[in-house]
């Protein structure tokens, strides 16, 4: 099982860009599908989640800029950034709850990271 994350890149101030990670392998269900960033000397913070049903959260600085969104029959969340900043440079990495086939619970994986860098 593994997740590959893409659409990270340069962008100026103000632009967008839409972050993808999908999961391929032996999935039985996924629940909780979330984006966490951490710049350079600091740590990882969540920037948004979404459920199975849909119901989303976001980190304040991040809340009328940014939008989760999932598709269930794909195994992909997406991250739509508008209005990006600069203190939004980061390493982007998607977060799934995850039940694989042979599993007997819920687990969390990791995908990659994808870096955002917002110049000024």
């Amino acid at each position: 099982v593994q997740l590959q994350a893409s659409g990270g890149g340069l962008v100026q101030a103000g632009g967008s860009l839409r972050l993808s990670c999908a999961a391929s392998g032996s999935i039985f269900s996924i629940n909780d599908m979330g984006w966490y960033r951490q710049a350079p000397g600091k740590q990882r913070e969540l920037v948004a989640s979404i459920t199975r049903g849909g119901r989303t959260n976001y980190e304040d600085s991040v809340k009328g800029r940014f939008t989760i969104s999932r598709d269930n029959a794909k195994n992909t969340v997406y991250l739509q950034m508008n209005h990006l900043k600069p203190e939004d440079t980061a390493a982007y990495y998607c977060n799934f709850q995850m039940w694989t086939t042979g599993s007997s619970t819920f687990r969390a994986y990791w995908g990659q990271g994808t870096l955002v860098t917002v110049s000024s």
